[in-house]
């Protein structure tokens, strides 16, 4: 390692097993990534974390692996017309702002609370982010499924900004609407800053396009992930000058995400608007859980609390044993729902064939 803060970290020794866990968890990563658009970080990163990666590491490998990946999607997605590339370079310029201060504030605590420190910050911001981010989204997905999920129905705050005539006005064609740059920046600042802070600018971008901006989700989903690339490219490099990127764990989860994104990018094609916020959602809260219980073990090496060995043992396995149950439920959904679709799909046109 090298860097001004590398030798505050170690890498992790790997294994066969955690290679194979690593390698799933980027096919899910991946999966899940090209479905809601997030980076998929949400679950890559605490993943890694579950292995006993440090937080900072686990970030900048994860925004590492990000962009090859976002572009994959990106590309995939856009050539089923949901990408909105004018809006996407835009919100990508901004965060990447966000990024660099997300960092700078990731190195402090590196350099003043140690690892313990760090890995505690990150996973306090996951489960904050979380439960609020993923509690609204699943709000939104089931009221959304009760009413059929077939309209889009604009929503108040974004349709009330969107009359607001702010100087400059841009019109972004794809996504069908009409918004000042002035309320797009603070959604990019946010999104790059919590990229840089746990790896999962889409937790901000994807809602917020949607909430704020006025974006339908497949839109704010497939431009997230332009965002996305943008972001993990220049968080690559600035994560790598202090030598925090373990590129064995970017190598290992990209090549399991690779495959897992185009998959996910398929399967929006299939599913009501609805699924898309309800998977995200589900994730998220599963997610929350399992870095919850991790917290205790770097509280205790903080002198914040005095827990039990065996209790800090028992909590941290429950976290990891989670972790794989918040995988797999992703992974099943998405994957069910696919097959639902395509099926439903494939007997209207056996039946429209049968008519002709």
């Amino acid at each position: 390692m090298h860097g001004p803060v590398a030798d505050t970290i170690q890498f992790i020794d790997l294994n066969f097993a955690y290679i194979v866990f690593l390698v799933i968890v980027g096919f899910i990563g991946g999966l899940v990534s090209g479905f809601i658009g997030s980076g998929g970080a949400f679950v890559l990163t605490p993943g890694m974390m579950s292995l006993g990666v440090p937080g900072t590491v686990a970030v900048a490998s994860n925004m590492c692996h990000k962009f090859p990946k976002a572009l994959v999607g990106s590309i995939k997605r856009y050539r089923y017309g949901q990408v909105d590339i004018k809006l996407g370079l835009i919100m990508g310029v901004f965060a990447e702002i966000g990024v660099q201060v997300g960092i700078m504030v990731q190195k402090h605590i590196l350099e003043t609370w140690g690892e313990a420190g760090s890995n505690l910050y990150v996973s306090v911001s996951f489960v904050t982010v979380l439960v609020i981010v993923g509690s609204f989204v699943l709000r939104d997905a089931l009221k959304l499924r009760k009413s059929g999920g077939d309209g889009w129905v604009q929503p108040p705050i974004a349709a009330r900004l969107q009359k607001i005539e702010l100087w400059p006005m841009m019109t972004f064609k794809r996504a069908n609407l009409r918004i000042s740059v002035w309320f797009i920046i603070p959604v990019a600042l946010a999104t790059g800053m919590l990229a840089a802070t746990i790896a999962v600018g889409g937790f901000i971008g994807v809602p917020g396009l949607m909430y704020i901006i006025g974006a339908t989700s497949i839109v704010a989903s497939a431009t997230e992930l332009v965002v996305a690339f943008v972001m993990g490219l220049g968080g690559t490099l600035i994560w790598a000058f202090y030598g925090m990127v373990d590129i064995r764990l970017t190598l290992l989860i990209l090549g399991g995400s690779l495959f897992g994104v185009q998959l996910g990018a398929i399967g929006t094609t299939y599913v009501k608007d609805y699924m898309i916020k309800y998977v995200m959602a589900t994730i998220m809260l599963i997610v929350a859980v399992s870095r919850f219980l991790a917290m205790p073990k770097y509280m205790n090496k903080l002198n914040l609390t005095s827990f039990s060995d065996a209790s800090v043992a028992l909590m941290t396995q429950m976290s990891f044993y989670i972790m794989c149950f918040a995988l797999l439920t992703g992974a099943m959904i998405i994957l069910v729902n696919m097959f639902k679709a395509r099926s439903a799909e494939s007997a209207l046109e056996r039946a429209a064939q049968a008519q002709a």
